[in-house]
This record gives C-alpha cells, structure tokens and sequence, in this order.
C-alpha cells in the first residue's frame, strides 16, 4: 500500500516509515518545512509540502493514497492559549481527513492517549477522556472512530505518554527539558505516579499491524511498559543529566501539570492477543540510559 502520513518526520514518524517500507509499502510525508521534506528523502518517503492547516493539500494526500497514518500535532505547550489552537487545528486536520476518505474502506489509523482511569489499570475499552488541557484531542478521535459506519476502516493508536528511543521522547523528554531549564529534575507530587512508555519501533510496528488488519472503529494500545513510577524517571534522568531530583509544584509544568501529576497505568493485553503485537524493544528505564545531552 501507499501510505499518506502527516507529522512523518518526527521521533514515531520515522519509525513508522521505517516500518512501512521494511514490510514492503510506501509512503508520502506532509512536510511542512524544506528540513522536512529533506528528511522525507533521506527516510525513503515522498514529500508532499503543507501542513495541518492546508485542507487542500490534506484532501489530495488522502485521495492519492490507500491508507492515511496521522501523527501531526503541533507541539506548542507554551501557554494554555497556544495548546489549544493546536488541539483546534489537529482537529481540523483529522476532520478533513476522514471527510475525504468516506466511502473508499481505506485505512485511516490516528494516534490518540492511553486514558487515565482512577483506580484502575486502563485498557482499550476504556473512552478517551474529552476534558482537561487536551480533551479535544480525544473528542476529534472518537468523532474520527465513528466513520466506521460511513466506509471507513478507522483506528486509533493509543501512545502512551511516552515514546522514546536512545533516552529522547516523551513525557520523559519534557522532564528532561524542564530539568535543563530549572535546574532540577522535579515532578508533582511524592513521584509514586505511573506513567506507561513504548520504545518507538514497537510502537511503529503496532501502527503497520492497524493499518494492515485492524477493523473499523477500534482502539488499540501500543503499551510496553505498563506503568513506570515518575520518581524512578526523574532520579534516573538527575542523574543522566548531573542534576538533583526531586518534588517540585505541580504549577511548574503549565498546563500539563495536571497531566504530569496523574497516576495513569495502561495495559496492552487485549492488543497483543488481538493482532500479535509483540513489543521487543528496550523498556524506559534502560532506554534512559542512553540520554546522551
């Protein structure tokens, strides 16, 4: 197949494309930046330039193609003003998309969040939260999954909060970062929090398997580790990065401190038996120790 993909060039996105070609398909990238569609070339993809905000290009991405990938998100969590014109435009974007995919039964896989569910261990047939800081990701998702009845075969990937690969990625990529800048490696609360990770190739190759055989309307978590306390994180990044960890206000983090604060376990269980995902790649904690700034 031909795959038409938005947000190719980033840390999944390469991975996938990786993928793709690795099991014999191909792939067009929507570059938005001539870095971009350098990259595109050097991945073995074809660059098609626009970005999320570009309708057209984005209808005449899709029609071209036998399947859509979606992975776009711009990454501004400068003020709360800022993420949400990005969860505005993503929605946008994935509204298009499968607008224009109706009716052909091509593949339609886009990414989404591993659910936080109090008191327990989310799985797949847990809904997506649709409040807080990026709820409208999760309403723009799940209107997307409803195409299902309109001929489209939709999927959506659940990432965990972090995807990583060599130490970099993630949610623990942005303690990383909020680190560097501080001066501390903090996170909100006493740090017993769990977040679930995947290494990115693992990660990559769930999104082949959705694209390849995954029924219309379903959700699938791309989880490897199921829940990796935020204090093993931060003390394994302090010290990777020759700083202190410890307790900080939940405040620092903007508006994804709600988000950093939130005890969120996920499992892939029902994943790995439905479609043969094996994860095999370095778990988080090891993969840390690669970070290398």
């Amino acid at each position: 197949m031909h795959i038409f993909i938005t947000g190719g060039t980033g840390l999944i996105g390469s991975a996938v494309i990786a993928e793709l070609i690795a099991n014999d398909h191909t792939a067009s990238i929507l570059a938005r930046s001539d870095a971009s569609a350098e990259r595109a070339a050097q991945l073995g993809a074809e660059a098609i330039r626009g970005d999320l905000s570009s309708a057209d290009v984005l209808r005449s991405g899709a029609d071209a193609a036998d399947g859509v990938i979606h992975l776009a998100f711009r990454n501004d969590f400068s003020s709360p003003a800022a993420l949400t014109a990005s969860v505005e435009e993503e929605a946008s974007a994935i509204d298009t998309l499968g607008r224009s995919l109706i009716g052909t039964d091509k593949p339609f896989v886009m990414v989404a969040g591993t659910p936080a569910v109090p008191g327990k261990v989310a799985t797949e047939a847990d809904p997506l939260p649709t409040d807080g800081p990026v709820g409208g990701r999760s309403v723009a998702v799940t209107r997307a999954l409803q195409l299902a009845d309109q001929g489209v075969r939709t999927s959506a990937i659940r990432l965990p909060r972090t995807v990583h690969a060599d130490g970099e990625g993630g949610f623990s990529g942005l303690l990383a970062n909020f680190a560097q800048e501080s001066g501390i490696c903090g996170y909100p609360g006493d740090g017993t929090q769990r977040w679930p990770a995947v290494h990115a190739q693992d990660a990559a190759a769930l999104f082949r398997l959705a694209l390849e055989s995954a029924e219309g309307g379903t959700s699938w978590h791309a989880v490897a580790d199921e829940g990796v306390r935020v204090i093993d994180i931060a003390e394994v990044l302090g010290r990777r990065l020759g700083l202190p960890s410890g307790t900080v206000p939940e405040e620092s983090f903007g508006p994804l401190g709600p988000v950093f604060a939130a005890d969120q376990p996920a499992s892939s269980q029902h994943t790995r038996s439905a479609l043969g995902w094996t994860p095999t790649r370095p778990g988080l904690l090891d993969d840390l120790e690669n970070l290398s700034r």
